[in-house]
């Protein structure tokens, strides 16, 4: 495959930049920088600043095996780091949840709530509101990295409404971002805000390679006088789920996992769970073991880049003062409580997620269970770059100081999870028997979301209880709660057989987590010393 060239004025190693059209304004002096990152966290004292590269997968769940294919990643990053057992996050749905990722907020405070511009994804007010404040425009204006974009962005990115594929974010040095949402092949990027088309063919246009040859590119010719930031994220595996050709044959005889609640009717569930129709026919079940297949074969490219990027920082001298972290937008699910392929649940499968880091001062093979939120990711890379969180309004914290082993470190104990639904208010023609306001009614009319699939749920796990309670903002005010200490496929709702007093304090935990800003959403939780009840509340 051909390597795509960054802008015609790219600099020359080591030699001087200059940054291409559609990027910010030049640097500003590096004393004023520096002055914005001093204490420098992931850096000895005296030497560079170090790099950070966050590898971002599209609809990779943890629970059911995602990570299997991964193999060549798994050695380069998990086993010569630290892999997370309990990275979650604040909503399963691409658009909230990378703009979480980005801001460092949960949803109720950066306002994305679906994947539409009405949902406020990739809108105008998003790039007026929030693009100035996300964590690599701080890296880029604060703390003088390069930073580098490729791939998808947000799913309603380039929409003419909000800018075109013209509109390049605030923070990007460089950037090679997807027109909208994810595709292997026929799509179109905004190189540095000049639209570029691709085809199908597969030497020069399918997208996993093209996002590792320009990263490669970036790699060998951007300055040495700045230390630099990389995302780079990839279309898999979300569908349609396109492999590369030497891959299209592998794994033929995996199929979906027949865990638990696979193919079991979701009882005692929100109406949107039981409506599944069960047992799932045989065409629904030979539908989802295909794309879990093909899902599987798309990462085995994802795979491949990994193993080129790390072989290129090795060999650039770079990789032992670079960060890289391994991570996925959502969950997703493949038959459980009969429903077909999706994700937007509260459920384990779709808002548990895989997290492995590796760089510098983390000892290898290690595994944590502390709790991890997506909204972490940028407090923590601040922090290696230097940056204060108290200097932003992000709702997460730094996990630097798990990555360094600091011991007797106080945690957090719950995260919360949050989810606006979607639906239509006309009726599905492919399913006329189906009333207005539900939506993603495949296969099978078996219906994904709705406008009252709206929820809101708190994420515990201490030393007593591993749990989850939730409530959905419905005519029910239905609550779903989950011990998945001895549930852990999330069967058995236990809302209305748990302790009442428990069930208030949970109930209360919720309503401060969703008003929370900053600060407050890193108070106490239940189970904390530092927990305070306010019944009359």
């Amino acid at each position: 495959m051909r390597l795509l060239s960054l802008a015609p004025d790219r600099p020359r190693r080591g030699g001087p930049r200059h940054l291409p059209s559609g990027s910010p304004a030049p640097p500003l002096p590096l004393l004023l920088l520096l002055a914005g990152c001093l204490g420098v966290s992931g850096a000895a004292k005296g030497s560079r600043r170090p790099n950070v590269v966050l590898l971002l997968a599209d609809d990779q769940d943890e629970v059911l095996g995602g990570m299997t294919p991964l193999k060549k990643t798994k050695a380069l990053i998990g086993e010569m780091g630290m892999t997370f057992s309990s990275a979650y996050v604040p909503s399963a749905l691409c658009c909230p949840s990378r703009a979480s990722i980005l801001t460092g907020k949960y949803p109720h405070n950066h306002h994305v709530v679906n994947n539409t511009l009405e949902g406020n994804c990739s809108s105008k007010s998003w790039q007026k509101i929030q693009e100035p404040n996300t964590f690599p425009a701080i890296l880029r204006s604060m703390c003088g990295y390069q930073t580098f974009f490729a791939g998808k962005y947000l799913n309603e990115y380039g929409a003419p409404d909000a800018g075109g594929l013209g509109h390049v974010p605030l923070g990007w040095s460089y950037w090679y971002a997807l027109e909208k949402n994810s595709k292997y092949y026929n799509y179109t990027l905004s190189i540095n805000g000049k639209a570029r088309k691709h085809g199908e063919n597969y030497s020069v246009d399918y997208l996993t390679d093209v996002l590792a040859n320009v990263s490669l590119d970036f790699l060998d010719y951007k300055s040495n006088a700045e230390p630099f930031f990389m995302m780079i994220s990839t279309p898999a595996p979300h569908s349609p789920w396109t492999a590369a050709p030497q891959y299209q044959n592998a794994f033929q005889n995996v199929f979906a996992p027949r865990n638990k609640n696979f193919n079991i009717h979701g009882t005692n569930k929100h109406w949107l769970i039981r409506q599944a129709k069960t047992p799932m026919t045989n065409s629904s079940i030979q539908f989802l073991d295909n794309a879990f297949r093909k899902r599987w074969q798309t990462l085995l490219s994802v795979d491949d880049l990994v193993e080129k990027l790390v072989k290129r920082l090795e060999f650039n001298g770079e990789l032992n003062n670079t960060y890289i972290f391994y991570t996925s937008d959502n969950g997703y699910h493949t038959g459980q409580f009969s429903l077909p392929i999706d994700k937007r649940q509260l459920y384990e499968f779709d808002i548990k997620v895989p997290l492995l880091v590796r760089g510098p001062g983390i000892k290898p093979n290690q595994t944590s269970k502390m709790l991890i939120a997506n909204i972490d990711l940028g407090p923590t890379i601040l922090d290696i770059a230097g940056y204060s969180l108290n200097k932003t309004q992000m709702d997460g914290m730094s996990f630097l100081p798990i990555l360094k082993g600091t011991s007797n470190l106080t945690w957090r104990s719950d995260v919360l999870v949050e989810y606006q639904g979607e639906g239509r208010n006309v009726t599905d023609p492919t399913c006329p028997s189906l009333s207005p306001g539900v939506s993603q009614c495949f296969p099978d009319c078996v219906c994904e979301d709705a406008y009252n699939n709206t929820y809101a749920c708190v994420r515990t796990m201490s030393e007593l209880w591993d749990l989850q309670y939730c409530e959905f903002d419905d005519q029910e005010v239905f609550v779903e709660v989950y011990n998945l200490t001895a549930d852990p496929h999330q069967i058995n709702n236990i809302a209305k057989s748990i302790d009442p007093e428990l069930l208030g304090k949970m109930n209360y935990r919720l309503m401060m987590l969703q008003s929370c800003s900053g600060p407050t959403c890193r108070t106490p939780g239940v189970f904390d010393p530092g927990f305070r009840f306010h019944p009359q509340i």
